[in-house]
């Protein structure tokens, strides 16, 4: 049995640790009830955890967080206007804005997954800006395009001019549709059973998937781009295989995050959903490299908690809610570039290790 390493598993968790030691302290301070804070977090793990499920894959064939993510969020966004626009409500709403939605999130994953083929070693950086780029693109598709050249038939989601889409969409005929469909309550702790069920079904998905040929493949690619094109594997195919199955998972986990919410900003709901999901699967103890189904879980759980307890806590402390609310969001950012700094320092390590051992071993071999 392997000896526990307390210096190895501070240094593997040191982010998750940080969080964890920033929530236990805030707890307190922030005067909430434990039920209302459990309430809270079962909602958001619901509401969060699949758009950060869609991150595991890439990491998988070495591709990093896939920060590309929102463009399948932007698909998801416009299979809802769909689904407003024809008002079409309650589960066959999120039916229909998914099948909207999906062969849209395909097509743009295969674009992302091309282009990122062409940026090796800049995938993260390179995803990042394309999420610049084609928000631009979707912009102009529902400020300009819905309504002239794309017909609108509900004139309550269209601008008072005549075309493009308004600021902000009422989403009540698919409120929480999914949460609701098996809900319980237990003391005001409200458990949306049936968000939890599609949740485990992709966690069931991921792990059957990671032992097929495909998942093997990613798997292989992710270790060794250069081994695994001599085992014959087509490696530029298995990483857009990645990169669009991500693209697909955030297009669906986009669509439960907003029907959760009830409502759709229109032009911005999609800006922080990859920094949000980095961030949360980050914390969770994954790094760039290396992610799992209870990375997920633990990122969503720690991340979540600090934003619902953190800037009451600040408001009780200094009398200021806004001073945790900006603590939060310099925590957030802090994870994913702390997260970055620590894989950069390993990556370092690990090759001077393997230097160090090639000059001992030939010099023991010149000795011999």
């Amino acid at each position: 049995m392997k000896k526990f390493d307390a210096k190895t598993f501070f240094a593997d968790n040191l982010v998750a640790v940080i969080f964890l030691v920033i929530t236990l302290i805030s707890i307190p301070l922030s005067g909430l009830s434990s039920t209302l804070i459990i309430d809270e977090i079962l909602t958001r793990i619901g509401r969060n955890a699949f758009l950060v499920f869609s991150l595991i894959l890439p990491i998988l064939a070495g591709m990093g967080i896939n920060f590309g993510m929102v463009l399948g969020a932007m698909a998801g966004q416009i299979g809802l206007i769909f689904a407003m626009d024809w008002q079409i409500s309650g589960i066959q709403g999120i039916i229909f804005a998914s099948l909207i939605g999906m062969p849209i999130s395909v097509f743009l994953g295969w674009i992302a997954g091309t282009i990122l083929n062409k940026a090796r070693g800049r995938e993260m950086v390179t995803s990042y800006i394309l999420g610049f780029f084609f928000n631009g693109i979707y912009q102009f598709v529902v400020l300009y395009l819905f309504g002239s050249l794309i017909p609108l038939h509900n004139k309550a989601i269209s601008l008072s001019r005549g075309y493009g889409v308004r600021n902000t969409l009422n989403l009540d005929p698919v409120r929480q549709v999914l949460d609701n469909m098996i809900m319980i309550n237990i003391k005001g702790v409200h458990i949306p059973v049936g968000t939890y069920l599609i949740i485990v079904a992709l966690c069931l998905f991921i792990v059957w998937f990671r032992k097929t040929k495909i998942g093997q493949d990613m798997r292989a690619v992710g270790q060794d781009q250069h081994v695994a094109g001599n085992a014959g594997i087509a490696v530029d195919k298995t990483r857009i295989q990645a990169i669009v199955i991500s693209t697909v998972l955030a297009c669906l986990g986009q669509i439960i995050f907003l029907q959760n919410m009830g409502n759709l900003n229109t032009y911005n709901a999609h800006d922080q959903t990859g920094f949000f999901a980095a961030a949360a699967i980050l914390v969770g103890g994954a790094s760039v490299a290396k992610a799992t189904i209870p990375n997920v879980f633990i990122g969503v759980v720690l991340l979540h908690l600090m934003y619902i307890v953190v800037p009451k806590a600040g408001q009780n402390l200094f009398g200021d809610a806004m001073i945790g609310e900006y603590f939060r969001q310099f925590i957030g950012y802090g994870a994913i570039a702390l997260s970055l700094v620590i894989h950069a320092w390993r990556t370092k390590r690990a090759q001077e290790k393997e230097r160090e051992a090639l000059r001992t071993g030939t010099a023991n071999g010149e000795a011999k």
